[in-house]
């Protein structure tokens, strides 16, 4: 019974360890992952991290370019995230509004969304205007709070999730985003509670600013988030306001199409017409009304 129960243990141990290398490669699905990276970023030993690399190529989840000998997600990832799509549908119902925000300003939008303790962007829109701020890539991964997605996210949520949040990425903002001490955390919390929106006044890079507001899902739980993020001179006060605006009008038509993507249907299988609209519709109250 020892045995097998450490056989079992040694099993579960290697599925936790290949599927964390896969979250991994997954983050680095634009230029893509090599072994050394997979190696540093994992803190599995190469000869593991190998075995277990091959184990996903095997299962298609992961492909390896024959050229760069970069690792990037397989077609298999690429099917199990359309199927997971329809659960969650927050990049659906999203990318319009992207697509409607880069256009009016110019400028570059972002979608993100949570993922435990870190924000992770999902989709990248860019705009017309020839400077581009290049601050966040699809797939990239920051704490919950760092960036205006992930800060609008943050602050969203009650205040007790957004102590343990801080308290479990404490050693992280302190080694990587010296910007973001707790007293700046504070001021942006309080600065999206107070306005409607969130301020990244060039805390990831010094020339690149951005806004941000969050998205629920009919339930009230945390969808994403919205940003445009452009240079610091594209974001004085004025455009501030004008920004914050659109971003209010995209996020309330994504939260609509959430809402119709999961109301539930009428016995007969017709969409239920009569469905009440999610309480947090006004974008400025919500964000402003957020308490614990």
């Amino acid at each position: 019974m020892i045995e097998v129960a450490t056989q079992e243990g040694h099993g579960a141990q290697s599925v936790d360890r290949a599927l964390r290398l896969l979250s991994l490669i997954g983050r680095h699905s634009v230029d893509g992952a090599t072994l050394a990276r997979i190696v540093t970023e994992s803190g599995i030993n190469r000869a593991t991290a190998r075995r277990l690399v091959l184990a996903l190529i095997r299962s298609r989840l992961v492909e390896q370019d024959a050229r760069s000998r970069r690792y990037f997600l397989g077609e298999e990832s690429y099917v199990l995230g359309v199927l997971a799509q329809r659960r969650f549908g927050f990049l659906d119902c999203a990318l319009e509004s992207l697509t409607a925000l880069s256009r009016a300003s110019g400028d570059t939008s972002f979608a993100s969304i949570r993922r435990g303790n870190a924000s992770v962007c999902l989709h990248r829109e860019e705009g017309a205007f020839p400077i581009r701020t290049h601050a966040l890539l699809p797939g990239q991964r920051h704490p919950l709070g760092v960036g205006a997605g992930a800060m609008a996210m943050l602050a969203a949520l009650p205040d007790d999730e957004i102590a343990a949040v801080l308290s479990a990425n404490a050693v992280i903002l302190a080694e990587e985003f010296p910007a973001y001490t707790p007293e700046a955390i504070a001021h942006d919390i309080a600065f999206a509670r107070r306005n409607g929106f969130v301020l990244n006044p060039g805390r990831v890079l010094a020339n690149s600013w951005a806004i941000g507001i969050a998205v629920r899902y009919p339930g009230g739980t945390i969808a994403g988030a919205l940003s445009v993020a452009a240079i610091d001179s594209r974001l004085g006060e004025a455009r501030q306001g004008e920004l914050a605006q659109l971003l209010s009008a995209e996020a309330a038509k994504v939260e609509r199409r959430l809402t119709e993507r999961f109301r539930p249907p009428h016995a007969d299988g017709a969409p239920n017409d009569d469905a009440a609209e999610p309480a947090y519709s006004n974008r400025t109250t919500t964000m402003k009304e957020t308490r614990s």
